[in-house]
């Protein structure tokens, strides 16, 4: 009796099991897109799937067939089954990865996990290894493997239930089925020379030559293992101030900015990126001014990320429009008082010009410090979600939480499960770091603060056929990351019973709640940026930036892209066309578009259809359960005033958020995100499409939220 091959051959010539399921996905998924409906395309796919079998085992007997033989197949028996439009649609969807995997073929990347081109444009150019001559060397899937193996070395570290082998290939699992993924230094570092998987580190600048140009040196060298760092120059006399072993004067904390910004512009982080920064003012130096105008000029302070530390005094005396001291940081007297409010009104004003500065509100930051014996915290990492004290380092990693809905339910079980090992995978990349610095690596040891936080969140909306923008996207955000919060803590204890508590917990507020607490800090939520594209999901807990775009890849390339859930929705209602697709990729909406029906319309939202007060609600919902920070860009139309503006930095403070970051679209020339016909210039058909930089998944648009 004949039966099924065992085995079939693919392109590349390796081989595989036969799986008989394949075939029957890739039927109904035609088939939904002819026939437009759920169960006749479900029938369809078994009964014809049944025939594909029958012919495959008539045809190949004992031999062993090709992936494209096994197609020719599955198109024969449509055909004759007089399923003409099924077959159609089979038939294109072929051409069109067969067109992929050409364009896969000049990236120079083996493809071992059927991954979207930019995502392995994105492993390209970032994360893949390469030899000395600038060749891939390793697949995604052994990036992974490579990552898990490393990492899962710091359980030889402790005595546990779980072995290292165990525990590597649940590392594994998670990163490659994008349940998880750390952040960008780990994948590039792990398991290699550098070793340096840390992303966010905060640099104390001290009042003096020596002070300065050592944190300097230190910048640098995290910079060049792929680190992020944040800088308080609050410490930094103000210009003019008596220096006192020369008798001259003091050029003040934003001059010597201008050299650590020079010196990021030239140092690659280990021949991938530039690095970034914060850099962070108190609301109360006599040079306040001239920071918050430090980046007027376009270009200037390309390298940083500016935020003005506030107060809760100063955000008292800008209600009261009552004056405000300005403090000489060196003799801690007073130089001169001001109008808080027009000190506020240069503030929003700048930013309603250039997007920066944001706003840190530091007593906030410290009435969550969790170990407020060790000092105040006073900076933070570039994007913000990371408060810090001096030498602290923290490292990232994400969940998805589009990966955690089926059939329009959480599962919250296989949640609490990824956030589980999400801990562990933090608590061991502290084990197996490679620390930059003696003293980053005593403090990171001694607090032991990681930061897992959370990806896909409009992508989990959509499939809970929840609107971004409408109150119950904050409701679902508050529990979704109050769940993610009591995990992370559940799972923080259970290491602490297993590997004992961080060094310095008798110093931290967890004696006092009767918490034994492996980790000083579990949870944030970071930007993710280029992790979420690997991933194929939205940014962070940002909302969709569009939802049909073209990408500037490689080399000039231009790739079409449109957002899977929208493109999914469209075939299996038989509303995916070009045309109407182009008409959406010139705009920021489909809020208008009425061709659309207003179910779709109504969920599928971008960030523009987003109120400016509902984005800061967001995020002022994440930050509740959050005991890091949340980085979420609140975007501002082009049109938006100086007192929309206003109006957000204030509520901002009212809602307890730790910081606020805003962005009126194009203030900035390079930013990485266009709607403009400027985009049009080097290709006329591309005239008025939205387009996006290769690295950019939403978000902060001016480019400086790259980790």
């Amino acid at each position: 009796m004949a039966r099924l091959p065992k085995k079939i051959r693919k392109r590349d010539n390796s081989l595989v099991g036969f799986d008989k399921q394949k075939i029957e996905r890739a039927i109904f998924r035609a088939a939904l897109e002819a026939l437009a409906d759920e169960k006749k395309a479900a029938h369809t796919a078994d009964v014809s799937t049944e025939k594909v079998l029958e012919r495959v085992t008539e045809v190949f007997k004992d031999k062993t067939p090709s992936v494209e033989e096994i197609q020719d197949i599955v198109e024969e028996v449509l055909m004759q089954e007089g399923l003409s439009s099924v077959a159609r649609s089979y038939i294109l969807y072929r051409e069109e990865h067969q067109d992929i995997r050409q364009v896969k073929v000049i990236y120079g990347v083996r493809d071992d996990l059927k991954l979207p081109l930019n995502t392995l444009f994105v492993l390209k150019k970032r994360y893949l290894l390469k030899d000395d001559e600038k060749n891939i060397v390793e697949t995604p899937r052994e990036l992974f493997r490579r990552i898990a193996g490393s990492v899962s070395e710091g359980e030889a570290n402790f005595k546990s239930k779980r072995n290292k082998n165990e525990v590597e290939e649940k590392f594994f699992r998670m990163m490659t089925s994008f349940e998880f993924l750390p952040n960008s230094p780990t994948l590039m570092n792990a398991g290699t020379s550098l070793g340096q998987l840390s992303a966010c580190f905060v640099l104390p600048v001290e009042d003096s030559i020596e002070g300065i140009f050592g944190a300097l040196k230190n910048m640098a060298k995290i910079h060049q293992t792929g680190g992020g760092t944040g800088f308080d120059f609050s410490r930094l006399r103000p210009k003019g101030d008596l220096v006192s072993s020369t008798k001259g004067e003091a050029s003040g904390p934003v001059s010597f900015m201008s050299i650590f910004n020079q010196a990021t512009g030239v140092i690659v982080q280990g021949g991938r990126r530039r690095g970034a920064n914060m850099g962070i003012l108190r609301c109360d130096h006599p040079d306040i001014v001239d920071f918050i105008e430090a980046k007027i000029e376009e270009g200037a302070f390309s390298n940083f990320n500016l935020s003005v530390g506030v107060t809760d005094g100063f955000m008292d005396a800008v209600r009261r429009n009552s004056k405000f001291d300005l403090v000489n940081p060196r003799t801690r007297k007073t130089v001169k008082s001001v109008k808080a409010r027009v000190l506020f009104d240069l503030i929003v004003y700048s930013t309603w010009r250039t997007g920066d500065p944001g706003l840190i509100f530091l007593d906030e930051i410290n009435r969550r410090n969790p170990t407020p014996r060790l000092g105040r915290i006073e900076a933070t990492n570039p994007c913000g979600e990371i408060p810090l004290l001096p030498n602290e380092s923290c490292n990232l990693a994400s969940v998805n939480l589009s990966k955690f809905v089926r059939n329009g339910s959480m599962e919250w079980d296989r949640l609490e499960d990824a956030i589980e090992w999400g801990v562990r995978f933090l608590d061991d990349v502290i084990e197996v770091n490679s620390y930059p610095l003696p003293q980053i690596q005593e403090m990171t040891f001694a607090n032991r603060k990681i930061g897992l936080g959370v990806m896909g969140f409009a992508d989990m909306l959509i499939k809970l056929g929840i609107p971004y923008n409408q109150e119950s996207a904050v409701r679902v955000a508050l529990k979704v990351m109050k769940f993610v919060r009591d995990a992370s803590l559940k799972a923080s204890q259970a290491l602490a019973r297993e590997r004992g508590v961080f060094p310095n917990h008798k110093e931290s507020i967890y004696p006092k709640k009767n918490m034994r607490m492996r980790n000083a800090t579990v949870n944030t939520v970071a930007p993710t940026g280029t992790i979420s594209i690997i991933a194929g999901c939205s940014s962070g807990i940002e909302p969709l930036f569009a939802l049909s775009f073209v990408r500037n890849v490689l080399s000039g390339r231009k790739l079409y892209e449109i957002h899977s859930l929208f493109e999914e929705e469209l075939r299996m209602r038989s509303l995916y066309s070009k045309e109407l697709l182009a008409e959406v990729g010139k705009v920021g909406s489909i809020r208008d578009i009425k061709q659309f029906p207003a179910d779709i319309r109504k969920v599928f939202v971008t960030a523009f259809d987003v109120p400016p007060k509902h984005h800061l609600r967001i995020q002022a919902a994440f930050q509740k359960y959050t005991d890091n920070s949340v980085s979420k860009t609140i975007n501002l139309p082009f049109d938006s005033t100086v007192e929309d503006v206003r109006k957000i930095y204030l509520l901002a403070h009212e809602l307890k958020c730790k910081g606020i970051t805003i962005y009126r679209y194009d203030t900035k020339k390079n930013q990485v995100l266009a709607f403009d016909s400027r985009i049009g210039e080097e290709r006329e058909e591309l005239l008025d499409f939205i387009m996006a930089e290769s690295e950019y998944a939403g978000g902060c648009p001016s480019g400086m939220c790259p980790f």
